[in-house]
């Protein structure tokens, strides 16, 4: 018997999408916004790099050469986070994640055996959430990514408890992927909104699902952080110091937020082995799954490598490197 390799971080570009949002009122608003939080300058790379890997992004045979190349099994492909057009009314909303489900689903059945999809729900409209999660499901996808918040609501928000429930129930995988940072302009130079923002947009999000108790709510739950979590992992113990020092830190959840690592699902894509071999230590080598970000520049081109570097135990290095993933996937090693 054994194990597939697994990569759980990888996108793919709907361009249907894109082309039902596109005019709408409140797109270019939306452009704009993420225009100025990242600044010109990183737009001026971000253009070229996507269309340079757009074969990647969207022909499933460009994908299975890759993963071929890299080693890679199976993925687990996720719409790129460009999609989740937030600022959508729930009609618009509708329509985005019904199409990003069906093209999502359409591209993994090239290849069902190797490639695993994620739909998407609007996270701005909860009422819409659980039936977007069920459509999803319906088009055979493992579950949806979310981003770590949407206008005005955070992931501890009272109005998704119906949302956590069904996913709870069904067993469906959620990918917690941020786009954007709520620093904003700070972050508009030397891509500081991708380096900085990004795990800082983890860890606050993590943290409402810790603090507020919605881990404690639905022990089931399988959420997936990309990018390690951020920088909550390697940063828990200022979080337990709060829970057991302050009242309004300790009111929401039942147990030290550190021990809740372990109900969680982190990817590998941390950029440093020893950050990687600290992820595996706090959260445990059965809560780590390998993660590339593929085909992004700020992912890893070859992440078993980059697995290795950290140098981990045998049985530590084949459980990052997929039979945690496949146990979540239900996959029967060959």
């Amino acid at each position: 018997m054994s194990t597939p390799t697994v990569d759980v971080h990888a996108h793919v570009l709907l361009p249907e999408v894109e082309a039902l949002v596109a005019g709408l009122p409140g797109h270019e608003a939306s452009r704009a916004l993420d225009a100025r939080r990242n600044g010109p300058e990183a737009l001026a790379v971000s253009g070229p790099m996507v269309r340079e890997r757009l074969p990647a992004l969207t022909d499933p045979a460009v994908r299975l050469a890759a993963m071929d190349e890299q080693g890679v099994d199976l993925q687990l492909v996720s719409p790129s986070p460009s999609h989740y057009h937030y600022w959508a009314g729930e009609e618009t909303a509708e329509r985005v994640y019904r199409l990003a489900n069906e093209a999502t689903a359409s591209h993994c059945s090239a290849a069902p055996g190797r490639l695993h999809g994620l739909g998407l729900v609007p996270l701005q409209h909860p009422a819409l959430m659980v039936r977007a999660l069920e459509h999803a499901l319906e088009q055979g996808l493992s579950g949806v990514e979310i981003s770590s918040h949407a206008p005005g609501r955070e992931l501890s928000d009272p109005a998704y408890a119906p949302f956590w429930s069904r996913a709870d129930e069904t067993g469906s995988l959620i990918f917690l992927h941020p786009f954007g940072c709520t620093l904003d302009d700070r972050l508009d130079r030397w891509y500081l909104s991708n380096t900085v923002g990004q795990p800082t947009e983890n860890a606050v999000a993590l943290s409402h699902l810790i603090f507020s108790g919605v881990l404690d709510r639905h022990p089931g739950l399988k959420v997936i952080a990309a990018h390690g979590g951020g920088y909550l992992p390697t940063h828990i113990g200022r979080s337990d110091h709060a829970w057991s020092a302050r009242p309004d830190a300790g009111a929401g959840c039942a147990h030290l937020p550190s021990s809740y690592l372990a109900r969680l699902y982190f990817d590998s894509l941390v950029h440093d082995p020893h950050v990687l071999r600290e992820l595996v230590r706090v959260a445990g080598a059965d809560r780590v799954l390998l993660g590339s970000d593929f085909p992004f520049d700020m992912g890893s081109d070859d992440p078993v490598r980059a697995l290795r570097s950290a140098g981990l135990s045998k049985d530590d290095f084949d459980a990052v490197r997929g039979a945690n993933a496949a146990a979540l996937l239900d996959i029967i090693p060959a």
